[in-house]
């Protein structure tokens, strides 16, 4: 809040957050936080004893529901192992996720979903930054993934019974440096195009905001150049 200039010092921020129904602050190792401002608001009678039980109470609840002051023998989680890590099961529940968390703007002529049984003869082209670059599929906070498990569009599509093409166009997601003749090979051959674009965190992420919602660098030229 004092970023954006709604409040000036900690303790107002401190008031402001309680008074809010804030219980939680993400200080980021910052030793003297927001939050280390509330006994002071409470002596200065900024804000009550009643209210700040308020605020601890169900945070302190949902603590509890997580077992985090049970002896570590009751919490079903200790019993687990590296097994569990990429098992078979959570996989599964993986793809699942994924699966029903596709949205699908637009559908001509019904061309999806691809189905394997209309497949065998085709050519399919998988084309663009995103196409079969691991590192680039991961957005903002997410963790640091093992390689093997990453089915990147060029990877998964390779499953299907096609003959498939592959063409970057350019190799990371700013796009600066473009072949075109490398996508319009690739794609010209082709039955099916699927054309891999985006951002990623090299463009955008928390601290870091796009100027305007374009396709960075040459994306969109590799778009209509798939498209012609």
């Amino acid at each position: 809040m004092l970023g954006h200039h709604y409040t000036q010092t900690f303790l107002e921020t401190a008031v402001a957050s309680i008074n809010a129904g804030c219980n939680l602050e993400l200080s980021y190792g910052v030793r003297n936080n927001v939050f280390m401002h509330i006994p002071q608001a409470l002596a200065m009678g900024n804000i009550t004893l009643q209210m700040l039980r308020d605020r601890v109470r169900p945070l302190f609840y949902t603590r509890m529901r997580l077992g985090e002051f049970d002896p570590p023998a009751m919490n079903p989680y200790s019993a687990l192992d590296l097994s569990a890590v990429q098992s078979p099961e959570h996989r599964n529940l993986s793809l699942e996720a994924a699966v029903k968390s596709f949205v699908l703007l637009k559908n001509v002529r019904g061309t999806l979903p691809l189905r394997a049984r209309d497949l065998p003869g085709k050519r399919l082209a998988v084309v663009g930054p995103f196409a079969d670059n691991p590192r680039v599929l991961f957005g903002d906070y997410a963790p640091v993934p093992e390689p093997r498990y990453i089915y990147t569009p060029r990877r998964g599509l390779e499953t299907l019974p096609a003959n498939i093409s592959f063409a970057a166009g350019c190799r990371e997601p700013l796009c600066q440096q473009y072949s075109r003749e490398e996508v319009v090979g690739a794609a010209g051959a082709a039955d099916v195009v699927v054309v891999c674009l985006g951002t990623g965190t090299d463009v955008e992420m928390e601290a870091k905001d796009r100027r305007d919602m374009s396709l960075p660098g040459h994306q969109l030229e590799l778009l209509q150049d798939a498209v012609q």
